[in-house]
């Protein structure tokens, strides 16, 4: 299910159906016409390149209905199915975003923590109904998507360095295969871990931070501006 379902056709699916998360209706007719539905892998996303200071906050809105709200919109539509039939699994691909903030990329990472609480939340909730759920966390990603960001940033603006330093704290890329690997061990696992980061830099990442000191920002590189 994606917003332009002949992007897909080189896959080997059954079904392309076309599916917007952030409308309710999009939401109802692909879930339906699906039929019946054992596993959500969540994926929708999209990010922004801005500082908080001035950052649209029309665009903060607009990650949080794609990221967050769209994602906990779908779980919602196959959530009672799975729930009568005593069984699923719901996987939210988040971002180590989700547990460490990167500067000019804030309103990202705030709708990937925000997902991930809910996403904890509904694995409490559900988990008594036979509903597994888990959250995939990748770092930086080929998928180009951080180069289709929007960036907002004026001339002359103080904040350019930061933007400018964004490559070396985003840290090494991996393949989208690579996600999509660790997302279908996680599929296949019987009891799968509530968190699973996707890649050794992310697991690099997420190590840093837990050991880190909880009384400073945490930051995966130091920056230079």
């Amino acid at each position: 299910m994606v917003r332009r379902p002949e992007t897909l056709a080189g896959l080997p699916v059954d079904q392309r159906l076309r599916l917007d998360v952030t409308d309710q209706e999009s939401v109802d007719r692909a879930v339906r016409d699906a039929g019946g539905i054992d596993v959500l892998v969540s994926n929708a996303g999209e990010t922004v390149r801005a500082p908080l200071e001035s950052v649209p906050l029309a665009e903060v809105e607009r990650l949080f209905q794609v990221n967050t709200l769209g994602a906990l919109r779908v779980a919602q539509a196959v959530l009672p199915a799975m729930r009568a039939r005593g069984a699923g699994r719901l996987v939210f691909v988040s971002s180590v975003q989700g547990r460490v903030v990167l500067p000019m990329i804030g309103p990202y990472g705030a709708s990937k923590w925000a997902l991930e609480a809910l996403a904890e939340t509904l694995a409490i909730e559900t988990g008594h109904f036979g509903v597994k759920v888990s959250v995939v966390q990748p770092g930086a990603v080929s998928s180009g998507g951080g180069e289709r960001a929007r960036v907002h940033l004026g001339e002359n603006d103080p904040y350019t360095p930061l933007y400018e330093a964004l490559p070396a704290l985003r840290g090494e890329l991996v393949t989208p295969e690579d996600v999509a690997a660790v997302v279908a061990a996680t599929v296949e696992h019987p009891d799968p871990p509530l968190r699973v980061p996707a890649g050794a830099p992310a697991e690099r990442a997420l190590r840093a931070c837990k050991l880190a000191p909880e009384d400073e920002p945490f930051l995966p590189a130091e920056i230079d501006w």
